[in-house]
C-alpha cells in the first residue's frame, strides 16, 4: 500500500471534530460568530469535563457503539423516563419509539469523545448547536442525547448494566408519549397520553382516548343545553 492510500485511510478512519461544526454554520448563512463563541460549548454542562480533582460521584457509565463517546451519570436514577412515539423520534432513531431518561445536564461527565460529539437542529435541520438539539457520536453515529436548554434526555440503552434489575427498575418508563402515532401496540399497563404527558389527553391500552369526569360532564350539560 502506497503512503498516499495510508494518508486516506486514516483520514477515512478519523471522526470529525466539532471545529467542522463552524464549516456547517457557515454554510447554514451564519457568519458571525467568533471562534471563542463557537468553543465556549466546551465550558459548559454537560460537555463541562469533571478532572479527578472535583466530586463528581459516577454511578452508571455509558458509551456509544463504538466507543469513542464514553460518559458516566452522577445520579443514580433519572428525574424521569418515558417512552416518546412522535414522528421526529421514530425517524432520527429509526425505531417505532424512543425511550428517554430525563437527567440535569451537570448531572453527566464525558470522560472521551466529547470534542468528536455531532448535533443536530430538528427545527431547522442543520448542524448547528441550537438548542434543543439532537447529539450523537460523529464516528459511528450513535444517538447520545437530546440537549435541551435546561436538561438533557438520554438513551437507557447505552447504559452499561441496563439489562440488570437495577437497571430496568431505576430507568423504568413512566408513561408513553404521542401514543396516538404509535406504529406498534404495547399493551405493557403503562400510562399513556395522546401528546406530551400531563399536558394532553389519556389514553387506554387500546390507543382510545379516556373520557374524564370533566369531559364527560362538559358534553352531558351541552346535551342538556341542545334539547332545552
Amino acid at each position: 500500500m502506497s503512503s498516499n492510500q495510508q494518508n486516506q485511510g486514516q483520514e477515512q478512519e478519523r471522526a470529525p471534530s466539532p471545529t467542522n461544526q463552524s464549516t456547517n454554520k457557515h454554510e447554514n448563512g451564519d457568519t458571525s460568530t467568533s471562534q471563542s463563541d463557537q468553543d465556549d460549548w466546551k465550558q459548559r454542562p454537560p460537555y463541562q469535563i469533571h478532572r479527578s480533582s472535583d466530586s463528581f460521584p459516577a454511578v452508571w457509565n455509558g458509551k456509544c457503539h463504538c466507543g469513542k463517546t464514553r460518559y458516566q451519570l452522577s445520579r443514580d436514577k433519572p428525574l424521569a423516563a418515558k417512552y416518546c412515539h412522535c414522528t421526529t423520534c421514530q425517524r432520527l432513531h429509526g425505531s417505532p419509539f424512543q425511550w428517554a431518561a430525563i437527567f440535569h445536564k451537570t448531572d453527566i461527565n464525558f470522560t472521551h469523545g466529547h470534542h468528536d460529539l455531532a448535533w443536530y437542529d430538528p427545527s431547522e435541520c442543520t448542524t448547528r448547536h441550537k438548542l434543543p438539539c439532537k447529539v450523537s457520536c460523529a464516528y459511528c453515529r450513535t444517538p447520545i442525547m437530546d440537549e435541551g436548554r435546561n436538561m438533557i434526555l438520554l438513551f437507557p440503552t447505552l447504559i452499561e448494566g441496563i439489562n440488570t434489575k437495577e437497571g430496568r427498575e431505576a430507568f423504568k418508563p413512566e408513561c408513553h408519549m404521542f401514543y396516538s402515532r404509535r406504529v406498534v401496540d404495547l399493551k405493557d399497563g403503562v400510562p399513556k397520553w395522546d401528546g406530551i404527558n400531563e399536558e394532553s389527553k389519556r389514553m387506554d391500552e387500546d390507543g382510545n382516548i379516556i373520557e374524564d369526569e370533566h369531559t364527560k360532564e362538559g358534553g352531558e350539560h351541552e346535551q342538556k343545553r341542545q334539547k332545552t
